[in-house]
């Protein structure tokens, strides 16, 4: 009885003033007119009260910081300057709030909650639902998902309407501490956001029954009006109708945030000592990632893992053994995995590394497109890449996953030959500004770099090289060893062939790849176990375009590939030392 009546005194406390409701409503009325002026059109009016009271009495943060580490975080589905993280089609959001939220009670421990207000049009997105379970089984007690019900979606209606019981059941069944309310009732958010602040060990949603057009006669609630913009007389008379409603002048300033974020430093991060490797050694560069990253995990305490329940494959056991309160399981939600590590990374609090296997990464290529957009720093590990995959099932073979990344901006495309420079790979993607993706292979292969050699983005190594080449092989991961194959029997013959690692697929070494064309009378082979379009063939061939003397002739896999054993199927699908010798062969007769 005494905890009831102490929280009523509690809740009393935080209600807000009846003056203050009104100063929220009219600023609520003055978003609702920002908005028409700057898009002739009433779309985005049902949330107005919802980000009057979150961005005006709710949320603590510093107005002149924007970035400040203390502040509480907003996320918001369609796309404004100020909010953490862009996105485009709507479902995003609500994964990277869970990242922020994950960063803020696990790894910063601070007082800072994350806002994510969505679109009920977004809920049929199952990333939205990815999110939803993440966020309930790991506790987060500092996010608050809004759903703003406004019951129309681009098309027409949606099917859930203004039902709202449907979204509460729904939210409930997910684990979520769920709220009703109706959105255009300031004083009820105020009451429901303080609730949302008091409970624990959940998330909670708030569930907003909002109109679209609010606050237009006849349009208001209209199927007919979404995303259109109407005649500017009728605009100017709606914006007077609003402006004659509002009382006060006053504007509200936002509480001040708690500083107890903890410092972080994520910059100029260095291994402790040089890969333990010795040339001749066999290891699949998928375990010499996992062994990267606990040693990377070492060197600084912000570096953080993701995975999508491929751990045991990936090698991120290593670190999750090492580091477990450092390691995120994300269970097979790829999209989500993604969404959170953007989050994970926002205002540079980590150092953030999302591990599955690489064919599985396009299921999330939209929310990886919208990070490099954002210009976010995550680094994803892609493993079990191309036909080397070997004895596993085709649908674990990546062979597109190169194209995929060539197309984000900024995007930094490692694939490491072997643990040394897998392990530089590493290394460079944390301290690298950007996406970063990091190709890995199943099969051993052998060391062939020495602890001590140095590596750099956009820097391929040259591993054979004289006078009499006449060929120039570029190769990258598993192909490399197929081309060091090629040029050894091709020596047998007198046949000298330059061999070319390229380190990074994106940046390319474009400097290397000409001069070495140049010294092969202007012969260039590319050879890759990815599928010709968009892979290290086209990049190659783009590169030297502009010089009419370059010939490239590209090895690539063609056609759907089936199991059986790597070497095997390297040799079936063209990407084999034999094919390359036929190839320089072919080139020579030309």
């Amino acid at each position: 009885m005494a905890d009831a009546e102490a929280s009523a005194e509690l809740q009393e406390e935080a209600r807000p003033d009846r003056r203050t409701l009104q100063v929220l409503r009219d600023m609520a009325s003055r978003l609702r007119i920002h908005c028409i002026r700057a898009t002739c059109s009433t779309s985005s009016g049902s949330s107005a009260e919802i980000m009057s009271v979150l961005l005006f009495y709710v949320m603590k943060y510093k107005q002149s910081e924007p970035e400040n580490p203390d502040n509480d975080r907003f996320v918001l589905a369609k796309r404004l300057s100020f909010v953490d993280g862009a996105t485009g089609w709507l479902g995003q959001g609500l994964g990277v709030a869970c990242g922020m939220a994950y960063t803020g009670k696990y790894f910063d421990r601070a007082s800072y909650r994350v806002f994510c207000l969505m679109s009920d049009g977004e809920s049929s997105d199952g990333s939205v639902w990815e999110a939803m379970a993440f966020a309930s089984y790991y506790s987060l007690d500092n996010l608050v998902a809004i759903f703003d019900v406004n019951r129309l979606g681009h098309s027409g209606a949606l099917p859930a309407e203004h039902c709202i019981d449907i979204y509460q059941r729904r939210c409930e069944a997910f684990g979520w501490n769920t709220y009703v309310v109706d959105g255009r009732d300031v004083e009820a958010l105020c009451q429901v956001f303080w609730q949302a602040s008091q409970v624990k060990h959940k998330p909670t949603a708030v569930v907003a029954k909002t109109f679209k057009g609010r606050g237009a006669p006849s349009i208001e609630d209209a199927e007919s009006w979404h995303g259109k913009p109407m005649p500017r007389e009728r605009a100017d008379a709606i914006i007077k109708l609003i402006e004659s409603q509002i009382e006060t002048n006053r504007n509200l300033e936002p509480q001040l945030p708690i500083e107890d974020s903890p410092e972080v430093n994520i910059t100029d991060v260095r291994m402790t000592s040089p890969p333990d490797y010795r040339v001749g050694d066999k290891i699949a560069t998928r375990k010499a990632c996992g062994l990267a990253l606990a040693k990377l995990g070492h060197a600084n305490n912000r570096v953080i893992v993701l995975d999508g329940d491929t751990k045991y494959s990936t090698f991120s056991e290593i670190f999750n053994k090492e580091y477990p309160e450092r390691f995120i399981e994300c269970f097979m939600a790829e999209q989500n995995m993604v969404g959170v590590a953007l989050g994970c990374a926002s205002r540079g609090r980590t150092i953030a590394f999302a591990s599955t296997f690489a064919a599985f990464l396009t299921r999330a290529f939209d929310h990886i497109r919208i990070g490099g957009l954002s210009e976010s720093n995550i680094n994803i590990i892609g493993s079990h890449c191309g036909v080397s995959v070997g004895e596993d099932s085709v649908s674990q073979m990546a062979l597109e996953d190169i194209a995929m990344f060539r197309t984000i901006p900024k995007c930094t495309i490692f694939y490491p030959t072997d643990a040394v420079s897998t392990e530089h790979a590493v290394a460079l993607a944390a301290n690298a500004k950007g996406m970063c993706f990091i190709r890995t292979t199943r099969p051993e292969t052998m060391v062939i770099y020495t602890p001590q050699e140095r590596f750099e983005i956009g820097q391929a190594k040259v591993l054979r090289h004289c006078v009499s080449d006449k060929v120039t092989v570029i190769g990258a991961g598993i192909t490399v060893y197929e081309a060091l194959a090629a040029a050894d029997e091709l020596l047998k013959q007198d046949i000298f062939i330059r061999v070319i690692d390229l380190f990074t697929i994106k940046p390319l070494d474009v400097t290397t790849i000409i001069s070495s064309a140049k010294a092969t009378e202007g012969r260039i082979i590319t050879v890759e176990d990815h599928y010709p379009q968009g892979g290290i063939g086209e990049a190659v061939c783009a590169a030297v375009s502009m010089d009419p003397d370059i010939q490239v002739h590209s090895l690539a896999v063609s056609g759907v590939p089936q199991s059986g054993k790597p070497e095997e199927l390297l040799d079936m699908y063209g990407i084999s030392a034999r094919h390359i010798i036929v190839a320089v062969k072919c080139m020579l007769l030309n």
